[in-house]
């Protein structure tokens, strides 16, 4: 019997990856996932921070989210790392936090998050097929090495690509959890 555990394990750690990068996909509603990876450079440039390092965020409501440093003395670095990252957002400083409004999104525009969306699928069910290939090849290895027999060589492989289907759907569904968001008027 084949251990899959450590491709299990890799391959959790590809959906997480891509679950990640597709949160910073705009739906037209406020979330904190669309700036809290944006870099910018603290403390007089001396240090590359991401905001969610910096401070905290919150949604204030569906068109709006709330950006409150820590340190009040880096406002103005966070607002310039927001503009410099170029992510479709105007920061308005207001008082001791920054304020982000969400513009809604044009039909065309809409139409763009989605194939960038389906880009990162793709991305992703690469990433999947290309740790199912790795196993592959140490399955094919310890058959001709005679350390597995023909029957179990079969099955090992048909139980590697229902892992990897497993997977593929999951990142199936969550494609067409955030294609419905992003499409949402």
């Amino acid at each position: 019997m084949v251990d899959f555990t450590d491709i299990k394990q890799r391959m959790e750690k590809s959906l997480e990856v891509f679950k990640e990068e597709i949160a910073s996909i705009r739906t037209g509603r406020a979330t904190p996932a669309l700036v809290e990876n944006v870099l910018c450079a603290a403390y007089q440039g001396t240090q590359n921070l991401r905001i969610k390092e910096l401070a905290s965020i919150s949604v204030a409501d569906q068109q709006t989210l709330v950006v409150q440093p820590w340190d009040g003395s880096i406002i103005g670095e966070i607002k310039q790392g927001i503009l410099a990252a170029n992510v479709g957002l105007t920061p308005v400083i207001d008082g001791g936090i920054i304020r982000l409004s969400i513009p809604a999104l044009t039909a065309e525009r809409r139409q763009e998050y989605v194939k960038l969306l389906h880009q990162k699928v793709e991305e992703a069910k690469v990433a999947l097929r290309n740790i199912r290939r790795d196993k592959m090849i140490v399955i094919k290895n310890d058959f001709e090495s005679k350390k597995m027999g023909e029957d179990d060589k079969f099955k090992a492989e048909a139980d590697l690509q229902k892992v990897t289907d497993e997977y593929v759907e999951k990142v199936i569904g969550i494609e067409k959890k955030k294609e419905g968001e992003i499409l949402q008027i």
